[in-house]
């Protein structure tokens, strides 16, 4: 009886951890696509304008984001899946960061907790 539950549970982990990896992905390559074309920009003498987003208080590139609807849905999940962890990273602005400790934590209490789980249930079969 037990054996499906700790099947589920091992699957249920490598399903959100992959959607958080999956994000973080997502978003390094997009800010290092950004970072290219600022550059660029800067070095034609091109100047880009930002805006201070009010809602969340952070500054945002006056380009549009251009997200796909599945990088939308990746996007949302994993905020899902890490809104646990927001009290971790409301002091900090940094995007690298944000997403760098949603990432450790989420594979630290998903990935290392409901595997540690799953091991804990098969030993009591």
């Amino acid at each position: 009886m037990l054996l499906p539950l700790a099947s589920a549970l091992r699957l249920a982990s490598f399903v959100l951890c992959l959607i958080v990896i999956a994000s973080f992905a997502l978003f390094a390559i997009n800010e290092t696509s950004n970072a290219s074309t600022h550059q660029q920009e800067k070095l034609n003498g091109e100047t880009r304008t930002t805006t201070v987003d009010p809602a969340s208080g952070r500054a945002t590139a006056s380009t549009p984001s251009g997200k796909s609807t599945a990088r939308k849905v990746i996007d949302e999940a994993s905020d899902a899946i890490t809104s646990p962890f927001s009290a971790a990273t409301d002091t900090t602005s940094s995007q690298w960061l944000i997403h760098a400790i949603n990432l450790l934590l989420t594979l630290l209490v998903y990935g290392f907790g409901l595997g540690f789980l799953v091991r804990v249930i098969r030993v009591r079969l």
